[in-house]
């Protein structure tokens, strides 16, 4: 029985003030860790006890699929060279020598060293399909470590490998991932999105985030009722018809004088119109970055890359820059100058000359969809103090292309309900990805398929981060916390102060479920009643934890509420009437029930709160 004056638990009645974010706070007042240097963290015993019941959680559901590895941290730079990625990781991956001078990194992940294994082992179609995982350590030369365990340089990660035959056993293998994360998350308690997410420097043709709401977060994610979920780099969604304006003169573009208007608001205000009837002109250089010299070259490989928008949209430059190829930098003036011919805060669509094909030579010219069909719209006139009436497009100027290329907005309709679309701050938990070829090709792996011919398999990679399961939970529960103390003691700011420091963790991965309180260790009777009522606790199966310091009743039942366990057990004055006060701090109830029910309640307590999960 784990006796709480026998463990190290150092709570803090505040927090250290460089804490920003609720879990981050909680974990240091509440004991779970110590921070040793910048993104790095020790894990305390509570700490490591939540952490542990994680990954049980983790490995049990992720054995249903796939089979245990355990990888080198440490890799050598020739397989990441191979798949390209060690000048392409930057200065996010950590890079050493050792005593002979060979250059070696700290993996961030291991999509190279799998594929090595796979290029030398699997021979044939028959040994497919393999899926492959591991919990491993994993380290990222984090730029700016804030946020407690959201944004680290040393985190624990479960990685998983897919390796199929074709596309359609990927597709398995991503649906048994999307399925497994599913039940994961769900038995951590947590409440998340499966969200349509960019795949970013991992590749791939689809990927999946899982996501936790939460102020805390830096990812931004659209959602609606409809059971739509997508990141903001990848949301789309539909807008309501716009009106056009009438047509002046002969309906052909019209130059008017706009001497010092330059921005959308200015040029509004000065002919009349709304935002929405204007276009808006961003202009980009998309660069590449030269693997050789480990950082981006424009010499010989920069483009222009123009986009045109409603007035009243904004760019979303990682949409952009999927169809550009490269990474966007904003054109600088000299630039602005030699592609439209003309000053900044007067750049139109009229007279640029648009690549033919999105893969041919020229300034790639990208209409955003919300403009297709638009007629009589103001636009730049490439001409200082000028702007044109009635520019429409596909009649006054042909784009390289038409895709969607712009942000979505709180409110908007989501494309497959029509519902309002919520937009708010999450916590990505875990990352699915359909790969494809990216690393079984350019690494040679190949077996023989059916035909007794050579071929690629085709990968896929699925990711979750422990710690990130731990302090999105906090994160969660300190959040309705908050917002059931304001809504309750409104006119008391000590109490809202109070819950809003408060949280519960789920029993799943909670260090302990329940935490029996003796009130007053002085009086046997209580300390005799609070050792039986923990021990049948324990031999019932239930993690327990006996508070048995000779500490205040008030002290001990701050601490218990400050380290997240669940449910609390009070054995105090009401045991001279054979009762105890059980306190599930899930549904903030307390009741006063019979010592021979305790343990029958609890487990019932304990059932339902799975249940609800």
């Amino acid at each position: 029985m784990h006796r709480w004056s026998q463990l190290f638990i150092p709570t803090l009645r505040e927090a250290p003030t460089d804490a920003e974010v609720a879990s981050h706070k909680l974990l240091l007042r509440a004991g779970y860790i110590r921070q040793l240097g910048a993104g790095l963290y020790s894990y305390l015993f509570l700490g490591n006890r939540a952490i542990n019941k994680i990954v049980a959680i983790v490995r049990e559901e992720m054995d249903t699929i796939a089979q245990e590895m355990h990888l080198p941290a440490l890799n050598p730079r020739e397989a990441w060279e191979e798949s390209g990625r060690w000048a392409g990781m930057g200065e996010n991956m950590f890079r050493l020598k050792d005593r002979r001078g060979a250059e070696l990194c700290l993996a961030m992940t291991h999509e190279e060293i799998v594929t090595s294994i796979a290029r030398s082992e699997l021979r044939s179609y028959k040994q497919l399909p393999q899926i492959w995982y591991q919990i491993q350590t994993k380290f990222r030369d984090e730029p700016r470590p804030k946020s407690g365990l959201l944004r680290v340089r040393q985190f624990l990660m479960k990685d998983a490998y897919s390796f199929d035959i074709d596309e359609a056993g990927l597709d398995a293998s991503y649906a048994k991932h999307e399925a497994v994360y599913r039940r994961i998350f769900t038995r951590c308690g947590l409440d998340f999105l499966a969200v349509d997410a960019d795949s970013g420097s991992m590749g791939g043709s689809a990927s999946q985030e899982f996501m936790v709401y939460t102020d805390a977060g830096e990812d931004l994610i659209a959602s609606s009722s409809s059971g739509y979920a997508a990141n903001v780099e990848k949301a789309t969604s539909q807008l309501a018809p716009v009106a056009d304006l009438a047509p002046t003169g002969d309906g052909q573009p019209e130059l008017v004088h706009t001497p010092e208007q330059k921005t959308i608001d200015e040029v509004a205000a000065f002919l009349g119109v709304e935002r929405v009837h204007q276009m808006k002109t961003m202009a980009y250089i998309v660069e590449h970055l030269d693997a050789d010299e480990k950082q981006i070259k424009a010499v010989g490989k920069a483009r222009a890359v123009v986009a045109f928008l409603r007035g009243d949209h904004q760019i979303n430059e990682t949409k952009l820059s999927a169809i550009a190829g490269g990474v966007l930098r904003p054109m600088q003036p000299e630039e602005i100058s030699v592609t439209f011919n003309a000053p900044a805060g007067y750049l139109g669509p009229i007279g640029l000359v648009a690549a033919p094909h999105p893969k041919k030579p020229g300034t790639l010219v990208v209409l955003d969809a919300a403009l297709e069909g638009r007629t009589n719209l103001i636009a730049g006139a490439n001409k200082e103090g000028y702007h044109l009436r009635n520019v429409t497009p596909m009649r006054d100027f042909r784009p390289t292309l038409v895709a969607d290329v712009r942000s979505v907005n709180e409110g908007e309709s989501d494309p497959i309900g029509g519902k309002p679309l919520r937009i708010g701050k999450a916590v990505e938990i875990g990352h699915i990805f359909k790969l494809g070829y990216r690393y079984s090709k350019s690494m040679g792996a190949s077996v023989l398929n059916k035909d007794g011919k050579e071929t690629t398999p085709i990968m896929g990679s699925y990711g979750i981060g422990i710690e990130r399961i731990l302090t999105a939970a906090i994160e969660q529960s300190a959040a309705k916390f908050a917002a059931q103390s304001i809504a309750q003691n409104a006119g008391d700011p000590k109490a809202v102060q109070s819950a809003t420091e408060s949280y519960a963790l789920p029993p799943s991965i909670a260090p302990f479920q329940v935490v029996v309180t003796i009130t007053n260790v002085r009086e046997a009777a209580l300390l005799a009643a609070g050792e039986e009522i923990a021990a049948a606790l324990e031999q019932a199966g239930i993690d327990v934890l006996l508070d048995d310091r000779d500490e205040r009743a008030g002290v001990k039942f701050k601490d218990a509420e400050l380290i997240g366990v669940p449910f609390r057990i009070a054995i105090g004055k009401k045991l001279a009437e054979g009762k105890v006060e059980l306190l599930n701090r899930l549904t903030n109830r307390t009741d006063d029930i019979p010592t021979a029910e305790v343990v029958h309640r609890l487990q019932a307590a304990l059932s339902s709160s799975a249940t609800h999960n």
